[in-house]
């Protein structure tokens, strides 16, 4: 599906990188609420975020004020005139979101995974001018994200902008969940005009980390942050862990390098052509390779042995992976090269076991 997208910035929202969305994790009273937004109005933001319905992994937890924390955003806007924006996830939250006068909407990342979901508040939103923002399912699965880009474009909503917040992992060592940056750098280069926010507080789940994840999405040329900053976050009802003040928001803001994105890249040619070539060569290492794995799938044929020989894969991966590390490469980048390869050479040789039945 080709598709055209509008600008998502309302009157008096400065197009200029960084866009910043920005407010708690949720709406816990009027007066939290309202401390929040005057605080960051104070600093200069724009769009104030905060979640009115919450779904938790698990029930029992705190899931929101419901109805009731709309008409504290409502008042929000009013005194601060800043826009306000909320996660729907139900026809039932965009029908009490627009009545509200919210702003801007997003889909969350549990929403985001199901087509059924997302079809439903696309729906609801037919007809409706009114930007959204589209978080990245929590399983890392690209085509599921543009589909939901998809359902919401052809309802009619063409003011759309994606949200990065990373994915879900039993591998928690340092993040809540894995940026995978090349996911959402496929994502620009699938849908070049679609503008791209990252959610550094979901992705790190740690204070901490919020300042070197938002300069890392400048770097990789993001349009924008979602922040969660609330005016007390020590005392937040959800996600305290990954809140930060208005104070130590604008100071992070403050410290992003953002960096030329029209300079002019003819310096960059020679080094660029070096890329090219040193690229053919590797495919035509890659196809060498495969060919000798053919012939490798040929012997195991005519000598009655199976594909795979797991102690050989594990000697492989150990063995490059030292030399990867003794050449400055990343133990882990090499592993998951070897991981591909290893994968098409089995494939390969499946293909010559079924040819020569």
């Amino acid at each position: 599906m080709e598709m055209n997208f509008e600008s998502i910035l309302l009157p008096g929202v400065d197009g200029k990188r960084p866009i910043v969305i920005a407010g708690p994790c949720s709406a816990e009273s009027e007066e939290q609420v309202l401390d929040s937004a005057r605080a960051l109005s104070g600093k200069g933001i724009k769009i104030f975020r905060a979640g009115i319905w919450k779904p938790r992994t698990k029930p029992g937890g705190f899931e929101g004020v419901g109805m009731e924390g709309l008409k504290w955003m409502k008042r929000a806007k009013e005194e601060t005139g800043m826009y306000i924006a909320t996660e729907v996830a139900t026809k039932v939250h965009v029908e009490a979101a627009l009545e509200a006068g919210i702003d801007y909407f997003w889909i969350g990342a549990r929403t985001a995974v199901n087509p059924f979901a997302v079809q439903e508040i696309a729906d609801a939103l037919s007809g409706v001018d009114i930007p959204v923002l589209i978080k990245n399912p929590v399983n890392p699965d690209l085509e599921l994200w543009i589909g939901a880009i998809e359902r919401l474009y052809g309802a009619g909503i063409h003011r759309l902008a994606a949200i990065h917040r990373g994915f879900s992992s039993y591998d928690k060592k340092i993040y809540r969940n894995l940026p995978l940056w090349h996911i959402p750098i496929e994502l620009r280069r699938r849908l070049p005009n679609l503008p791209i926010f990252c959610d550094p507080s979901h992705i790190g789940g740690k204070r901490e980390l919020i300042a070197p994840l938002c300069q890392q999405a400048m770097d990789l040329n993001f349009d924008g942050l979602i922040v969660e900053s609330h005016c007390n976050p020590d005392k937040a009802w959800s996600d305290a862990f990954q809140q930060i003040t208005p104070d130590v928001l604008d100071y992070v803001l403050n410290l992003l390098v953002i960096r030329e994105t029209n300079q002019t890249t003819e310096n960059l040619s020679e080094l660029r052509r070096q890329i090219d070539n040193i690229d053919e060569q590797l495919l035509e290492l890659l196809a060498k390779r495969m060919r000798v794995s053919r012939e490798i799938g040929i012997y195991k044929k005519e000598h009655n042995m199976p594909i795979l020989q797991t102690p050989r894969y594990g000697e492989i991966l150990e063995n490059r992976s030292q030399m990867g590390s003794s050449l400055d490469l990343s133990a882990d980048f090499v592993k998951e090269i070897l991981k591909e390869i290893h994968e098409e050479s089995v494939r390969q040789q499946m293909i010559i076991m079924n040819e020569l039945k």
